[in-house]
């Protein structure tokens, strides 16, 4: 389903694009009712005093107050907001800018949109402060406990073209992840299995019988007494694929929190010396806007690192 477009009467504030939600058809009175019954993430409380600062607004932008008779078919659009949100110990920095497209590195820990306890501190938000632009939206996720290269487009326009890269794997990923070595491993290998939802486990992903839906191309790059340094090249792109296939092979990836045992649920509180130590290194492909050679490279670095330079073409 297409998002909707964006009201150009209801701004950004601080980077945070608005939330829109539409009015059903309801018994609720007031405005007020209603988004405490189906926005309960927010107690009632928080909402009448987002309402009484003016952060829940109509669709020509008008602050609505907590006593707003309800009417269904209505548009209000409010901002996300978390007073109390953890510092991340890294910012995020820019990689490249154009016209159409922005290239940032994420830090570990930084989700890429706002989520959880991260609002301000998520990559969109920063970058939307940074760049001033608005329509600023990502083409890609990578995982909030991965490090690296994170695409986004600029234009809403030029949106579809650069996510077809991904669609048609035209696009050439390169990750670099740490764990242990193996000397009885044949490397280079290619991992392929079926994935699937850990059903005991919502925010987990399993391998299962069946045809297989991941392929993951893996080589050891360095060693470093019980430890190594891998190359992970993505095929697909199933969530927490590279973390599953490393896990199958006996080789979870340092500081993984999940695989192969939870060690921290995801609202946990979080140790920021030890992040995962797994990072989306490299990208290269042909800029469909453009027709240009796109190669970029991470500046950030793991616990053992190797200087890679970015693939120049696509294989």
């Amino acid at each position: 389903m297409a998002r909707p477009a964006r009201n150009p009467l209801i701004p950004a504030r601080d980077g945070v694009s608005p939330s829109c939600v539409a009015l059903p058809v309801g018994p609720w009175a007031p405005v007020l009712d209603f988004l405490a019954e189906r926005l309960p993430n927010v107690s009632p409380s928080d909402w009448a005093q987002r309402m009484a600062q003016g952060l829940v607004l109509d669709e020509q932008g008008h602050a609505i107050p907590g006593d707003h008779p309800y009417r269904h078919g209505q548009r209000l659009y409010y901002y996300r907001n978390r007073p109390q949100e953890p510092d991340l110990p890294v910012q995020a920095r820019v990689v490249f800018e154009d016209a159409h497209l922005l290239v940032a590195d994420k830090p570990h820990f930084m989700p890429v949109t706002p989520s959880g306890p991260y609002v301000q501190q998520s990559l969109l938000v920063q970058l939307k402060r940074l760049s001033g632009c608005e329509d600023l939206s990502p083409i890609h996720r990578i995982d909030r406990e991965t490090a690296g290269l994170v695409l986004l487009s600029k234009r809403p326009r030029d949106r579809n073209a650069y996510q077809a890269l991904f669609r048609d794997k035209t696009i050439h990923k390169v990750y670099q992840a740490v764990a242990a070595y193996r000397p009885d491993m044949p490397w280079p290998l290619v991992h392929t299995s079926r994935m699937a939802e850990d059903s005991q486990h919502f925010f987990k992903m399993r391998e299962v019988p069946g045809k297989p839906n991941s392929e993951t191309r893996i080589r050891l790059l360095h060693r470093e007494g019980h430890e190594a340094l891998y190359q992970l090249e993505p095929v697909t792109g199933k969530r927490h694929q590279l973390r599953v296939h490393m896990n199958a092979l006996g080789l979870p990836i340092e500081g993984d929190q999940f695989y192969p045992q939870v060690l921290r649920g995801p609202d946990e509180a979080e140790d920021f010396k030890h992040p995962l130590q797994l990072l989306a290194q490299a990208v290269a492909f042909t800029d469909p806007l453009t027709g240009e050679q796109r190669c970029f490279e991470s500046r950030l670095q793991l616990s053992i690192s190797l200087s890679i330079r970015a693939p120049s073409r696509l294989d």
